[in-house]
């Protein structure tokens, strides 16, 4: 009798998670669970918030009988996520740590360490998404080397592992999945993609997961917590005054701290003015940041979005954008954002010699004006 394809799940703390371990169990995997510490966080009373959601996690473990394990990747997290929240913020764009958080921790370290040092034959998370293969054929995957240098191999057969939305289009997490790597995506179930939140909730209500039921759901990002963005930020990173002008007249409005604590098209809390004000552009060099007074304002919109170079899930470009050189896509840059259709058009990365759709592309609006981009990744 073959033995039971060991499982090991990201424990949270929270009722996702802990839904996930749990129906990976009644499949009959044998599942671990494992909780990671991202971050020392302290809250108003002086208590770890990572160890009271360790607690919790370890908790759901004895509830459902499992093996437990909790690692640290501090470190890690500051080197390759916080560090470049920082980086990012100061050359002036807004990042989204949760999306670099699960490229290189969740999916990268912890998937290693399954792996590696757990044996595990698949992992698991709580995230509301989905993949294109059954669970059968995520057992059925090994690792392959990928070729290294600039030039890939065109004839390998490999079929590329799709990231597909959840069934819950409201609670849809693929957003914060764009940038996981093909090979932790193939050895990855997703046991909630094809139920709702509020399902979720009822079984863990009928299993004894009360504890995690009752807790808040965390929003916004783990390293900041209650705090005022703005005072967090200004910790880490140098106070450069600056004024708010008026992109209709230059008239100044008002003065801010810094020009990289605003994101274009946010609404800027400018004193002393009742009517909403939106970013429009910033100065770098001057520091000015540039605000427009409706959020229907023609300053604010855009047609055309330049990125940086493209993480393909599937590894390669698509065949359409490889052989037309531009292709219509569907596309959000937040979460809970409605999908727009935009054309999607290849460019080629400065010394690149493969196609130019492996590397940097242009976005342009299909129907209308879209919402200024410039300032997400």
């Amino acid at each position: 009798m073959q033995a039971a394809r060991h499982v090991v799940c990201a424990l949270s703390g929270g009722v996702d998670s802990a839904v996930a371990a749990l129906l990976l169990k009644r499949r009959g995997y044998q599942v671990t669970g494992v909780f990671m510490k991202n971050w020392d966080l302290l809250d108003e009373h002086g208590v770890c918030a990572a160890d009271k959601d360790c607690e919790d996690a370890y908790r759901v473990c004895q509830i459902l009988d499992l093996p437990f394990r909790q690692v640290s990747y501090v470190k890690e997290y500051w080197n390759d996520v916080f560090s470049d929240f920082l980086n990012e913020y100061e050359k002036g764009r807004t990042p989204n740590p949760d999306i670099i958080c699960n490229k290189h921790i969740k999916f990268s370290c912890f998937f290693r360490y399954a792996v590696d040092n757990l044996g595990a034959d698949a992992i698991a998370t709580g995230h509301y998404a989905r993949t294109s293969q059954e669970d059968g054929e995520v057992f059925q995957q090994k690792h392959i080397k990928r070729p290294e240098g600039l030039f890939r191999n065109r004839f390998e057969v490999r079929n590329a592992v799709k990231l597909l939305q959840a069934a819950d289009s409201f609670k849809d997490q693929t957003f914060f999945l764009s940038q996981v790597s093909q090979d932790a995506l193939r050895r990855t179930i997703f046991p909630l993609g094809g139920l709702t939140k509020d399902f979720v909730k009822k079984i863990a209500a009928e299993n004894r997961l009360h504890h995690v039921l009752q807790k808040k759901e965390s929003m916004g990002m783990c390293f900041i917590g209650k705090r005022n963005f703005e005072h967090f930020l200004l910790q880490y990173l140098p106070s450069r005054p600056g004024q708010f002008i008026s992109i209709e007249d230059h008239k100044v409005l008002g003065t801010h701290k810094g020009w990289f604590l605003y994101t274009l098209g946010q609404r800027a809390n400018i004193g002393g003015l009742r009517a909403p004000w939106y970013v429009v552009e910033k100065d770098s060099a001057k520091g000015d940041v540039f605000v427009a007074p409706r959020l229907d304002h023609p300053a604010l919109y855009r047609d055309l979005l330049r990125t940086s170079r493209v993480h393909w899930i599937t590894e390669e470009p698509p065949a359409a954008l490889v052989r037309d050189k531009m292709m219509e896509c569907h596309f959000r840059f937040r979460h809970q954002m409605a999908l727009v259709c935009r054309v999607l058009q290849g460019g080629r990365v400065p010394g690149q010699r493969e196609d130019p759709a492996a590397g940097a592309v242009c976005l342009h609006a299909s129907e209308g004006p879209a919402p200024s981009w410039g300032a997400h990744r």
